[in-house]
């Protein structure tokens, strides 16, 4: 990608340095949840663990709707204290690049609502290492990238880039900033009352149902993420040689059939959340070829 040198935005919060401990009341972190969650999707002995940090880890994108599909809450970590920043020069260059992405996806939302007669309001990237504190309660970094509706904040640990390259297999700047966009597509779906209206159907819907409508879900901020690319691509030549394949090998990656095969051998497809790997190829690029919103209305049947 061609990111050097352009525009960073101004709505990145840097948390690293903050020491985080001391998780307050109930569950007493989301990792200790992670095997009562997947014992209630089937999955048994040490496939528990693998499957839970695998699935977790990638793009949950709605947290809070995650943990709230099992009936759990998880309370709020306590700030102890702050140190002095370190980091390498390839953490830094990270920060840098994504505040590039960032930026670049405010102007692409920002020229679509205009469109519309609308002002997009951008959402606060949040960096932060190990544990974080967010108005939809505390996470890991275990649990991958999230973004937040409550404070309309997207949180990322850096060092996903490297289970990403290393762990599924989706090396390279585009399939990085794919993680980005796909959690903008959240917000997205935030600020066109998406998101409301998908959390009032789930009282009313069976655990069978509400992961069929997740998927849904899923996929728009997937075809929002592809929209992004597209604009990127046209009106700014970001993109190079070799782009588009990464960012379709990473949502290739990070299908449920494939995550659930890595980890237990087993396909179920009752469970899914995210969608499956050709679901989730088949709408990024359906954001990417039309740039339209309309075109991923993942909602209707098709």
């Amino acid at each position: 990608m061609k990111w050097r040198g352009r525009q960073k935005s101004s709505n990145i919060e840097d948390r690293r340095s903050q020491r985080v401990s001391g998780v307050r009341g109930g569950s007493g972190g989301i990792i200790r949840l992670l095997p009562a969650i997947f014992r209630l999707l089937g999955f048994k002995g040490t496939a528990i663990l693998l499957i839970g940090v695998v699935l977790l880890a990638t793009f949950t994108g709605n947290l809070p709707a995650l943990l709230s599909l099992f009936g759990i809450t998880d309370s709020a970590p306590t700030i102890s204290s702050s140190e002095p920043l370190q980091e390498t020069a390839e953490e830094k260059e990270r920060v840098e690049f994504v505040s590039v992405i960032l930026a670049d996806t405010e102007d692409t939302w920002s020229a679509i609502f205009k469109e519309n007669g609308q002002r997009y309001t951008p959402p606060k990237l949040v960096l932060f290492r190990g544990v974080v504190n967010s108005a939809c309660g505390s996470a890991q970094s275990a649990m991958g990238p999230f973004y937040c509706p409550a404070d309309q904040q997207v949180y990322i640990d850096l060092s996903f880039y490297d289970q990403l390259k290393n762990q599924f297999k989706a090396p390279g700047d585009f399939a990085q900033a794919y993680v980005i966009a796909h959690e903008v597509g959240h917000h997205i779906q935030n600020l066109l009352g998406i998101s409301q209206q998908v959390n009032a159907a789930r009282s009313k819907m069976s655990q069978v149902e509400w992961n069929k409508l997740s998927v849904k879900q899923e996929l728009q901020a997937d075809c929002f993420a592809g929209i992004w690319a597209h604009y990127a691509n046209e009106s700014r030549q970001l993109l190079e040689a070799g782009d588009l394949e990464e960012g379709l090998t990473a949502a290739s990656a990070i299908g449920d059939d494939t995550l659930q095969k890595q980890a237990t051998g087993v396909v179920r497809p009752d469970a899914f959340t995210h969608g499956s790997s050709a679901q989730r190829v088949k709408w990024f690029k359906t954001g990417y070829d039309t740039g339209n919103v309309e075109a991923c209305d993942t909602f209707i049947n098709r």
